[in-house]
């Protein structure tokens, strides 16, 4: 090896952007695996009704909040909240994202040929095509860690005042997305990582923040790679989000210790 330095990793590339008005396209179509906004669902195709916030379901790896440990104003972006774990490592928990899994975390799972109504008080929304590099996790805003490359990740997970879809559209492999349920009066949180089939799509409804909510549904989607671990020929994919580009105001829950996250597919 005559160089001193390695090939720099992908982080996050975005690749190409959409702008999509839901007051004039209010339905998502899966159209074969393509992410689609139509005014009207296509004859024949039934729309589903989005998953419903149901508190006493609770799948996934549970952890105990030990307390707040800091809530941190970052305006105009948001707000952030350092919980506190009783553990010495925090497993997500991986499995497919079925109708039910996602459904356990506020998600409605939206197949080929299948469309959702969509909810938002903001219109005016962007579908983003992104390549997400295997290591994009491996990084933290939190930390006053700048823009290093990390050798552990930490609890990430956020919810926001719009929606979010994730399609999962590479042509290889599955999409990753990092999620949680935390319980505050109970102080108990449960983490998993859906694995997204390939053509299929996740749909987030806007989760406003209300005081005394029993329940927070959360999500993150930097480890959206995950299925690259372990495959000599790929270490990027290829992804499309719907999201507020722009203005968006979030909030962050993260937690320190390190995580693990595992493949359910077998190294190629």
């Amino acid at each position: 090896m005559t160089q001193g330095f390695f090939d720099a990793p992908v982080f996050i590339k975005e690749q190409h952007e959409t702008a999509v008005d839901i007051s004039k396209t209010p339905f998502f179509y899966n159209d074969q695996g393509r992410p689609t906004y139509v005014k009207e669902l296509p004859s024949g195709v039934t729309p589903l009704v989005p998953a419903t916030v149901d508190p006493s379901v609770a799948i996934g790896r549970e952890y105990v909040v030990s307390e707040v440990i800091g809530v941190k104003q970052t305006p105009p972006y948001g707000v952030e909240t350092q919980l506190g774990f009783i553990a010495d490592e925090v497993v997500f928990e991986p499995m497919w994202a079925t109708r039910d899994v996602a459904a356990a975390f506020g998600i409605t799972l939206v197949d080929k040929g299948q469309g959702v109504p969509l909810s938002s008080p903001i219109a005016e929304l962007s579908q983003i095509e992104y390549e997400y590099g295997v290591f994009a996790g491996h990084w933290s805003p939190y930390q006053n860690t700048g823009n290093q490359l990390l050798t552990v990740v930490c609890t990430d997970l956020e919810h926001h005042n719009f929606p979010h879809i994730f399609a999962s559209i590479d042509p290889n492999l599955p999409l990753v997305i990092s999620v949680g349920r935390y319980w505050p009066r109970l102080s108990k949180i449960r983490l998993a990582d859906l694995w997204v089939p390939r053509d299929s799509a996740l749909y987030i409804p806007p989760k406003p923040a209300f005081p005394g909510q029993e329940c927070l549904d959360l999500h993150n989607n930097r480890n959206s790679a995950r299925a690259c671990w372990g495959n000599l020929n790929q270490n990027s994919l290829m992804t499309k989000t719907l999201l507020q580009a722009e203005h968006g105001f979030f909030y962050w829950f993260w937690n320190a210790r390190p995580t693990v996250h595992t493949n359910l597919l077998p190294k190629a």
